[in-house]
């Protein structure tokens, strides 16, 4: 597992420096620059709006006696999507995007309920109460 995420802290940032200086010769520096930061608050405010549903989806299911897991989901679909069009680079913000857009989250939803799954049977999920 230290090994993924040691690859994931030098490729990732690698990757997205790449495509940050490729879009930059094409269009400019000032034109990427301001592609960065539009992304950054246009995904701030789609997240804003998505958390919002999500929160509300969670709370009407609470209230009503269901679980609240695909609601569960969508608010971790959000919040990782909000993070990543906060970091700068296209690879990211295509991604963010991806997350917090009602169409392409079940998606998201259901790579991480089977992978929620995988971890259940077994057995190397596990809660530890204190």
């Amino acid at each position: 597992m230290l090994k993924w995420i040691i690859a994931a802290i030098i490729v990732f940032p690698a990757i997205e420096m790449w495509g940050i200086l490729r879009v930059g010769h094409w269009i400019g520096g000032w034109l990427t620059f301001g592609l960065l930061l539009l992304s950054a608050v246009a995904g701030a405010r789609l997240a804003k709006s998505e958390g919002r549903k999500a929160l509300m989806e969670v709370q009407s299911q609470l209230q009503s006696g269901r679980p609240p897991g695909h609601a569960m989901l969508n608010g971790v679909c959000v919040l990782a999507g909000g993070v990543l069009l906060l970091l700068p680079g296209f690879l990211s913000d295509i991604v963010g995007i991806t997350l917090l857009l009602p169409v392409t989250r079940p998606f998201y939803r259901l790579l991480m309920l089977r992978w929620l799954e995988k971890k259940l049977r077994s057995g190397s999920f596990v809660i530890r109460r204190r």
